[in-house]
């Protein structure tokens, strides 16, 4: 048999960039002698978390519209130009066997060229409303695997197979790292442990609420663990103390999610579809500055089922403490969630969209 070629392009937040990654995974688990090739933006976080992985990337000069006219948007026809030359001469280098799109810019170029070689697409829609980017190319995919139903409103209904979300393997053991878990933060394990998650980059209004919030939340004898973002890391390092720890960046996701016990999260897709299968009792707060506000709609359909807590951000000061407390002590209602999110997990998402893949080859 001869040797496989994919290459896997996807960026732009982590949301993007750790499902190509999954997915990269578990082809190599299968292949191991398999070549693999990530695309990239330029100048976005896919450049440094990639090769972190193991795999090497190339970076297209390529950057989204703005909604309003800037200098950006009247470069925006070179970039593009200038990333499609790109991605055809990377194409035509690598001679991949199928090329997989997880969203974001990048993404857009290179399936472009991919497909007008007739080299098999597959584009991978984590979100309950996709961007505009998987919307152009589904046109042409060959599949697209989705985490929600009622996708075919925006894709051609043939091409869609309904895998879930590529999630970190190491999140389907966490049960049993509790101790270990425990150990590694440094957390005080008389203590019920909160973990608030602002998403890859941080998220300022969830911060703000935290740092409103910090002295009534420790008053229910909670220990509070807050991943606040790069940008963010230096105005909030200051409330490090005993039973608070403020971190930009969290290396270790299966452990800090088995020792956690109450989640506040952004809504991102990557995000939700960790939380379902890490089943623990979750308030998400969306980001309302989302293309389409499709945080909130991936939030929703947690919801809808009995399976987390919505709150908006408009809503937070005068909902926050109340939804909080009756939260943290409700057993039932903790032992509800967590069952009802669980119930929506997708454990083998990733193995799916890899079989998906090689029905291509």
């Amino acid at each position: 048999m001869k040797k496989l070629k994919f290459i896997l392009s996807g960026g732009g937040t982590g949301g993007h960039i750790y499902p190509a990654i999954a997915i990269a995974n578990e082809l190599k688990s299968r292949f191991p002698d398999a070549e693999f090739l990530f695309v990239g933006a330029k100048d976005k976080m896919e450049m440094q978390k990639v090769p972190q992985a193991g795999y090497s990337i190339e970076g297209l000069w390529i950057a989204g519209l703005q909604r309003k006219l800037t200098l950006q948007n009247m470069m925006f026809p070179l970039k593009l130009i200038s990333s499609l030359l790109k991605a055809r001469k990377i194409i035509k280098n690598f001679k991949p066997d199928v090329v997989i799109g997880t969203g974001g810019f990048a993404s857009g170029p290179l399936l472009q060229v991919a497909n007008s070689k007739n080299i098999p697409t597959v584009v991978q829609e984590q979100n309950s409303y996709p961007g505009i980017t998987n919307k152009l190319l589904s046109k042409k995919a060959n599949k697209i695997c989705v985490a929600y139903d009622n996708l075919e409103r925006f894709f051609p209904k043939d091409k869609i197979v309904f895998t879930g979300n590529p999630v970190r393997q190491d999140l389907l053991e966490i049960d049993s790292k509790k101790n270990e878990a425990i150990a590694y933060f440094n957390l005080d394990s008389n203590k019920k442990t909160l973990l608030i998650l602002g998403g890859s980059l941080g998220s300022r209004r969830i911060n703000q609420l935290i740092e409103k919030e910090l002295e009534f939340i420790q008053s229910k004898n909670i220990q509070v663990f807050w991943q606040c973002g790069k940008f963010y890391f230096e105005e909030y390092k200051k409330y490090n103390s005993k039973n608070v720890q403020v971190v930009a960046f969290i290396d270790r996701m299966d452990l800090i999610y088995a020792a956690a016990d109450f989640v506040i999260s952004r809504a991102g897709a990557s995000s939700v579809s960790e939380l379902c299968l890490v089943g623990k009792p979750t308030i998400f707060i969306p980001s309302p500055n989302v293309a389409e506000d499709h945080q909130t709609k991936n939030a929703k359909a947690i919801v809808d089922k009995n399976g987390a807590i919505l709150l908006k951000e408009n809503e937070l000061d005068e909902k926050f403490q109340t939804v909080f407390s009756e939260l943290v002590s409700n057993e039932n209602l903790q032992n509800e969630l967590s069952k009802n999110i669980k119930n929506l997990a997708k454990p083998n998402a990733t193995k799916d969209i890899v079989e998906e893949i090689l029905k291509l080859v």
